[in-house]
């Protein structure tokens, strides 16, 4: 069961490149979920609504302002995956030079404080699950340099959050002939492991924090069919009771009160979103047909907040909660298969999604701009 939902959930994720390596041995390879493919293209063209596209595909997306956010992913394909770093300055979006260590390297996920704070998380050597060792890298304003992981830290890291230069969380899983779920946790020195209460086989994919006693995580648990939610406190990661039968992608917290996660039902042919209300989560009805998923939610209150994927990766989806309800709103898909990995948000008026298109071979980068996604 495991195996065939770790596969699928590749497949969901538009993760074409590296799913041929890592099926093999029956795990979700982290750049297949990651996303950049191909020769490395041109920078973005100038203006606030040209479009930025190169080679390969991005998994995850976060801003601090409407002038300021960070994208990430990998380029290149088997083998020789490189990771992918690309910085919005309030006009562009323009690639930055990021380290790219092994075989294969991939980025999943990013997380930024302030314009000199920023993490950025994966692994390298990717494609081989046995082999593949956790990728972490920080931005201090100037450069994106390499920061080392816990000693012997293997697997992948898929998610990652970040509330100031003294804290911050990693979440993803490890390989050691069956799944285990790993957190790593940053002090302001050091990146340390912290204890899981799940079981063997369960995965993390994406972690959302609003202080440092106050964390979600969220994925899938041993089962291989039931989402999995944990909870910081403090001083332990703790199971939450999850409603739902199915995986969790993406997860956004805006207090200790309000939090939402995403992803898709038992067998991925519906879409999933979940909320906590500050005292149990319930699953919140949600648009689309069958076949639709849900990779990445953003929050900016407790009355707005989007939610993107695709509709089994041929087209985007992008959903906005109103304060009352879950809606289905317009997003371009261009030709070829397309979809969206993750949403970041600062405002009601300024948003941004990321992915990939034409198969999952460029990246893909949409705004909104408070009226429309462009």
């Amino acid at each position: 069961m495991r195996q065939r939902q770790v596969v699928t959930r590749s497949v969901r994720l538009l993760a074409a490149p590296l799913l041929l390596a890592g099926a093999a041995a029956g795990v979700a390879p982290a750049a297949a979920s990651a996303a950049s493919a191909g020769s490395v293209g041109r920078p973005g063209l100038a203006g606030p609504a040209a479009a930025f596209s190169v080679s390969g595909s991005l998994r995850g997306v976060a801003a601090v302002s409407a002038g300021d956010a960070w994208a990430v992913g990998y380029s290149g394909s088997l083998p020789g995956t490189k990771t992918l770093i690309v910085h919005w300055n309030g006009t562009a979006w323009k690639r930055v030079p990021s380290p790219s260590p092994g075989a294969d390297a991939s980025l999943y996920g990013v997380a930024v404080t302030s314009a000199r704070n920023a993490w950025a998380v994966g692994c390298s050597n990717c494609s081989t699950p046995a082999g593949s060792k956790v990728l972490i890298l920080r931005w201090n304003g100037t450069a994106w340099k390499r920061v080392p992981g816990p000693v012997r830290a293997g697997g992948y890291l898929l998610g990652v959050a970040a509330t100031s230069t003294r804290s911050a969380w990693a979440v993803g899983y490890n390989f050691g002939g069956s799944f285990k779920d790993q957190i790593l946790r940053w002090n302001g020195s050091s990146w340390k492991r912290v204890s899981s209460p799940s079981l063997t086989g369960s995965l993390l994919s994406a972690v959302a924090a609003t202080s440092a006693r106050s964390a979600w995580a969220v994925g899938s648990d041993g089962t291989g069919v039931r989402t999995l939610i944990e909870r910081w406190n403090g001083s332990a990661w703790r199971r939450a009771g999850s409603p739902a039968a199915g995986g969790l992608d993406g997860v956004a917290a805006v207090s200790a009160g309000s939090a939402w996660a995403v992803g898709c039902t038992a067998r991925c042919n519906r879409t999933l979103i979940e909320r906590w209300d500050g005292k149990t989560w319930t699953r919140v009805p949600s648009p689309g047909l069958a076949g639709f998923v849900l990779l990445g939610v953003a929050a900016t209150s407790a009355r707005s907040a989007w939610a993107v994927g695709n509709d089994g990766g041929a087209k985007t989806l992008t959903d906005a909660w109103n304060g009352t309800l879950w809606k289905q709103v317009p997003s371009p898909s261009p030709a070829g298969a397309s979809g969206l990995s993750a949403v970041a948000a600062t405002s009601v008026s300024n948003a941004w999604a990321v992915g990939c298109t034409s198969n999952c071979t460029r990246t893909l980068i949409l705004r909104w701009n408070g009226t429309a996604w462009k």
